[in-house]
């Protein structure tokens, strides 16, 4: 099943997404989406002056974690954690900027892949970002807070994110410093994410320097990724896939 699509357009590679589904993040997908972004790092003229956009098809950018695939197998719990810190992490280390286009909902896991990324842009007309973990009973893994609080430099609205779950429309994002720009549909946020992809490969920016820095300045989220304590809470992860 085809999980993603990848396009270059000069500079800029674009990875989109695909499916009308909600794009949950299970092992196949997020395999997917690596083997992409591999195939990025395999172009021999990626490394200097490109741009990655990430996007998607449908109403939702992701949906957060599949917990629906994953149930209560400790296995499958585990799995889904590490492939997710492990694309995390090539976001972190990826040789050139990254851009995330959310053209739909992006909840819980999908709001941490779309923070992964050096910008974040959204669709004003419908979707919100939304961490759901206090909502569903879910305990939030130490990660989680170490992408949230590099990204997100206000104490009170890492609070109205992480501890009221609030759902943020693209508008009250962009007031509250979490997005870079906000946009009247998917197409114009997906074109606006093209706009300031060709911006940034006039930059003709070394991308292992690039990469280098990026890895400086997350250090934090870095040193959190090799374990994901709330994995072995079986029971608060069942509670989450029941609320599905």
């Amino acid at each position: 099943m085809e999980v993603c699509t990848l396009e270059k357009r000069g500079n800029l590679f674009i990875l989109t997404l695909t499916g009308e589904d909600e794009h949950r993040l299970n092992p196949t997908r997020i395999d997917g989406i690596r083997s992409a972004l591999n195939r990025i790092r395999s172009d021999s003229t990626s490394h200097t002056g490109s741009v990655l956009i990430t996007t998607a098809q449908g109403n939702f950018f992701s949906n957060g974690y599949d917990l629906a695939w994953a149930g209560s197998s400790p296995e499958k719990i585990r799995l889904m954690s590490s492939k997710l810190r492990e694309l995390v992490a090539d976001l972190i280390s990826f040789p050139m900027p990254t851009i995330a286009a959310v053209t739909g909902h992006a909840c819980a896991a999908g709001f941490i892949l779309a923070l992964s990324h050096d910008y974040v842009v959204m669709r004003k007309d419908r979707g919100f970002l939304y961490m759901s973990e206090m909502d569903i009973g879910l305990k939030i893994p130490a990660w989680f807070f170490a992408v949230i609080s590099s990204k997100i430099g206000d104490a009170m609205v890492r609070r109205e994110v992480l501890m009221e779950a609030k759902k943020l429309t693209a508008k009250e994002a962009v007031k509250r410093g979490i997005l870079h720009e906000a946009y009247d549909s998917a197409e114009e946020t997906v074109k606006g994410a093209v706009e300031l992809g060709e911006k940034l490969v006039k930059r003709r920016w070394d991308g292992e320097v690039y990469s280098e820095n990026r890895k400086g300045l997350y250090k934090e989220i870095l040193e959190k990724l090799g374990a994901d304590e709330t994995t072995d809470d079986l029971k608060n992860v069942a509670i989450a896939s029941s609320k599905l």
